[in-house]
C-alpha cells in the first residue's frame, strides 16, 4: 500500500473529531487517532502511519454510508474489522500471500518497528484494532466477486439480463445464486463512487496477465470463503471485494478481507429466493438514513442510539460466528 500522489478523500468531516465526539453519547468509540508518527493516509475507516519499512494501520470505529463518513462511530467496529481481516488473511494465505507482518495485541510489539528515539506511550486502544503491514504498490482496481443476484447486479439484470455487462441465464429471481461466481471489477476511486469496469478495461490498465491472475485469485478466495462461512457459521456471502498490491513483482492481498464493510453476509436460515435479504452489516444505518430526509451530502445526521446498537451487534455477530471466538 504505497501512498499515491494527490490522494484525496471526500469525507472532510473526518477531521472534526472533537466536535463529533461532543455529539455522540458513547465517547469510548474511537473516531480519530493522533499518533506522533508520520501520517501516511486517513481513509474512511482506517488511519495509516508510516513506520519506514512498514506501515501501522489502525481501524477506527468510523462508519461511512453513501460515500460520507457519519458523525457517530459504531462501538468495537474497528476491532471487528481488524481481527476478522486477520482471521481471513491467515485462512487464505495458502491461496495468495497478504500484507500482514503482525497483528497488534500487545502494544509493546511496536518497539520492534519503531526506533528507540521515536517511541512513545502507546495508547491501549491500539491493541486488537491495529496491525503492522507491508508496503506495496496498490493495484487501482476493486476486485468484486458476486455469487448471488443482489443489489446493483439485480437492478442491471432486471433491465438488461446482464451483470456488469455480461449475459446471465434468463429466469433468475432476486437473490438467486448465480451459476458461477462472477468477477465484476470497479474503479478504486479516491473520491465519489467506484465505477464498474469491464475485464478488458482492467487488462488495459494493469496488463492482461495480471488482470487474469487477480481475477482467478479473487474467485478462488470467494469460493473458499463461501464454503467455510456456510458450514460453521451458517452464512452466505452474497458478494465481496478484494484489493491487491504488488510486492516483489507479485500480487498480494491488502486492505481488509471479508468483513461486514467489504462483504454482504446473509443468514442461511433466513435466506429466501425472490426477495431482498437482510444483511449482517451496516444495513440498519442505511435504512435509517434513507428515511431521515438527509440529502446524502456532508455533514451527515447523528445516528440514534438504537441504530448504533443494532449495527454494533451485527458486526460482532459476524465476527463471533465466523471465528468461533470472542472479540478481543
Amino acid at each position: 500500500m504505497k501512498k499515491e500522489k494527490n490522494s484525496k478523500t471526500k469525507n472532510t468531516n473526518v477531521e472534526t473529531g472533537a466536535e463529533i465526539t461532543e455529539k455522540c453519547a458513547d465517547t469510548s468509540v474511537l473516531l480519530k487517532t493522533e499518533l506522533p508518527l508520520p501520517l501516511f493516509m486517513r481513509g474512511k475507516t482506517r488511519d495509516v502511519y508510516d513506520l519506514g519499512e512498514q506501515l501501522l494501520i489502525v481501524a477506527t470505529d468510523r462508519i461511512s454510508a453513501f460515500d460520507v463518513v457519519l458523525p457517530c462511530g459504531i462501538p468495537n467496529k474497528g476491532r471487528v474489522l481488524n481481527q476478522l481481516s486477520a482471521f481471513w488473511f491467515e485462512k487464505t494465505n495458502h491461496i495468495v500471500p497478504n500484507h500482514v507482518f503482525q497483528v497488534v495485541y500487545d502494544v509493546s510489539c511496536l518497539d520492534s518497528y519503531i526506533p528507540e528515539k521515536s517511541r512513545f506511550a502507546y495508547p491501549p486502544y491500539l491493541s486488537g484494532r491495529s496491525m503492522i503491514i507491508k508496503k506495496a504498490n496498490r493495484i487501482p482496481v476493486e476486485c468484486v466477486v458476486r455469487g448471488f443476484l443482489s443489489g446493483s447486479a439485480w437492478e442491471e439484470y432486471r433491465k438488461s439480463g446482464t451483470v456488469s455487462g455480461m449475459p446471465v441465464i434468463k429466469g433468475l429471481l432476486e437473490s438467486n445464486i448465480l451459476p458461477q461466481p462472477i468477477f465484476t471489477p470497479t474503479t478504486k476511486a479516491d473520491e465519489g463512487h467506484d465505477m464498474p469496469m469491464s475485464i478488458d478495461e482492467v487488462r488495459n490498465i494493469i496488463g492482461a496477465s495480471l488482470a487474469e491472475e487477480i481475477q482467478e485469485i479473487s474467485i478462488n478466495i470467494y469460493k473458499f470463503a463461501q464454503k467455510y462461512a456456510k458450514i460453521p457459521a451458517s452464512f452466505l456471502i452474497a458478494d465481496t471485494k478484494f484489493e491487491f498490491g504488488i510486492d516483489d513483482g507479485k500480487p498480494i492481498l491488502i486492505d481488509e478481507l471479508l468483513t461486514p464493510d467489504s462483504s454482504r453476509f446473509w443468514d442461511v436460515d433466513l435466506y429466501r429466493v425472490g426477495q431482498h435479504q437482510d444483511s449482517f452489516d451496516k444495513q440498519p444505518v442505511r435504512d435509517w438514513l434513507e428515511i431521515s430526509g438527509w440529502n446524502k451530502e456532508p455533514p451527515a445526521p447523528v445516528l440514534p442510539p438504537d441504530v448504533i446498537e443494532q449495527t454494533a451487534e451485527r458486526y460482532q455477530q459476524v465476527y463471533e460466528r465466523l471465528t468461533g471466538n470472542k472479540l478481543l
